[in-house]
């Protein structure tokens, strides 16, 4: 190359013009997809990576092993963590007693009223868990709880014999709302199977219990296993029940020892080394349950087509029947109805009656007021936040690594990256935020940015699943025509991917939306007087005992719940809250 004059062009000033040609034809998308890489770091990996390094620094920021020390020397600390796994291998086995009938029931027999059992396992989806625990604590408390009242008016005994308050008493709880995540993925299981091999064990003379047993349910063990592992890392990341139910109880669980350790001054050092086991028990067990539930040796076993006839049960029926209905009183009936009458009660320790009925209570709550208010407003202004920062940031990952705009080894560490948060439980990553973002240069604390990013951190595997979901079914070769056209792959995506996307991100949207109105793991670490949601307000408020203003902000996040489930069946059809369990 050389200038008008015959003298060469440096090779500076070539690889410089290079370089300006190179920008100046850049596809305006690049810097979409750095922006996003840049915001995964800031939300995945600098919060976990500092709860790491927090954990080996004293107070001058040297290194130390005396965080570690201070979390595990105490006895009732090690005794805290033991309750913890008590509760998750207590819980998961009553959930397995709980969701394995009522799947098999609902998957293989002719039991009748599956769509009211239907009904009601939705309905305990619907139900925050700390709610469902008010619930109980206004059926079971030692003095007024209805069932004790119940048994003393009936046997006059001096006190009634349910103890909400103790470790049975929250096993059952936490079996109650956690057991729907076992009956959907056995039911799942359950439904691939088809009736040949049942068939003939029975013309070799077995009957239905026996070929249930040795046919049936070995099929679907890997599921039920990859569920009962699923409910126990479920069950020792709770903190709502446990905090309403262990503290009166006077026994601690990992997460609400986590939160003793916040009261003033904080000791987040200490903290973040007490949440290191948590942590790593949580990636171990997610890891296995993966690879139980990727095995599906029950598909293979079955082959495609194969015809699905629901076992008759004969006078049996009405007794599986009954059982199921059992269950869902525990979990549904019984503490909404209590719920409910406390709402709409002057004092919910005097009964049901028409004159102690009110309407003053929700409409106290809803208009007038002006805390419950203000926290109604943050639980959705944070929520909707969140979920459209979810939203976005998962489809530009999910579209960078299904369009495999970077190598495969990189698309698969933003996979990675971006489902990270699901093995992390919601209060480790909460005490990650706060180390992360309580000094400079980001100085979230106290601000509603730390919780928008917190839920939006909390939920993003979601969003992430159903965004990757949706791109898949989306033919490359649409966007290739627009680029052959002329067009750049801004316009593609602009164009053609996103109008095709809207249903998919709208029902995504709501997904996400729901858990972030209910969070309350992640909240409690994280807001300020200033930004408190409904979530924390019902923590809160447990202590003052004002069960009938309880009840009444539990009812409005339901009501809430309730309204963006219709919107998603809508949206996305009869399997919409399915998706999360799937995710």
């Amino acid at each position: 190359m050389a200038t008008a004059a015959g003298n060469p062009v440096p090779a500076r000033v070539r690889t410089a013009a290079a370089w300006v040609q190179r920008w100046r034809h850049l596809d305006k998308s690049f810097w979409v997809w750095i922006l996003a890489i840049v915001l995964l770091v800031v939300l995945v990996v600098n919060p976990l990576l500092r709860l790491l390094i927090v954990s080996f620094q004293d107070s001058t920021g040297g290194f130390t092993l005396s965080n570690y020390v201070a979390a595990y020397s105490r006895a009732r600390h090690v005794e805290a963590l033991w309750n913890s796994l008590v509760l998750g291998a207590s819980s998961a086995s009553l959930c397995l007693v709980f969701g394995v009938p009522m799947a098999w029931a609902l998957s293989r027999t002719d039991m009748p009223g599956k769509g009211l059992i239907w009904v009601c396992i939705l309905g305990t989806f619907i139900i925050p868990p700390y709610l469902g625990a008010v619930g109980w604590i206004l059926l079971a408390g030692p003095n007024a709880g209805w069932l004790n009242r119940a048994v003393v008016a009936v046997t006059g005994a001096q006190a009634g014999p349910f103890n909400i308050y103790s470790m049975p008493g929250l096993v059952l709880v936490v079996a109650c709302y956690s057991f729907p995540y076992v009956f959907v993925l056995t039911k799942s299981a359950l439904d691939l199977i088809s009736s040949e091999m049942e068939d003939a064990a029975n013309i070799l003379g077995a009957g239905n219990l026996r070929t249930t047993f040795s046919i049936t349910l070995p099929l679907v063990l890997p599921a039920i296993l990859g569920a009962f592992i699923l409910v126990f890392l479920e069950a020792i990341a709770l903190f709502g029940s446990p905090a309403l139910l262990a503290l009166p109880g006077r026994f601690h669980v990992v997460t609400t020892q986590l939160w003793q350790f916040f009261e003033f001054p904080p000791r987040v050092g200490v903290a973040s080394a007490y949440a290191m086991p948590l942590l790593v028990i949580t990636i171990v067990l997610f890891w296995l349950q993966r690879r139980l539930t990727s095995r599906k040796g029950y598909v293979a076993l079955t082959g495609k087509g194969g015809e699905r006839r629901p076992i008759a049960l004969g006078a049996l029926k009405w007794a599986v029947l009954g059982y199921c209905l059992f269950v869902c009183t525990l979990s549904f009936f019984m503490p909404m109805v209590v719920i409910c009458q406390a709402a709409f009660a002057k004092a919910w320790g005097r009964g049901f009656s028409l004159d102690n009925l009110t309407f003053a209570n929700v409409y106290f709550t809803v208009f007038e007021n002006q805390l419950t208010r203000k926290a109604t407003l943050h639980t959705f202004m944070y929520a909707g936040a969140a979920s459209v920062i979810a939203i976005t940031l998962a489809m530009c990952v999910a579209y960078i690594v299904n369009r495999e705009l970077v190598g495969k080894k990189t698309g698969h560490l933003l996979s990675f990256l971006t489902m990270a948060p699901f093995v992390v439980p919601g209060i480790v990553l909460a005490i990650g935020f706060y180390a992360a973002y309580t000094h400079p240069p980001l100085l979230l604390y106290g601000t509603a940015w730390i919780l928008i990013l917190a839920f939006a951190t909390r939920f993003l595997p979601i969003a992430y699943v159903n965004s990757s979901a949706a791109i898949r079914s989306i033919n490359p070769e649409l966007e290739d025509a627009v680029r052959i056209l002329g067009g750049t792959r801004f316009t593609a995506i602009r164009t053609v991917v996103m109008p095709l996307l809207k249903r998919s991100l709208a029902g995504a949207f709501i997904l996400v939306f729901i858990p972030a109105t209910r969070e309350l793991s992640t909240a409690i670490f994280l807001y300020s007087i200033d930004t408190q949601v409904l979530s924390v307000l019902l923590f809160d408020k447990s202590d003052e005992g004002n069960f009938e203003m309880l009840a009444s902000i539990g009812l409005i996040l339901v009501v809430i719940t309730v309204a963006l489930i219709l919107l998603g069946f809508r949206l996305m059809g009869r399997d919409f809250m399915l998706r999360r369990t799937a995710a």
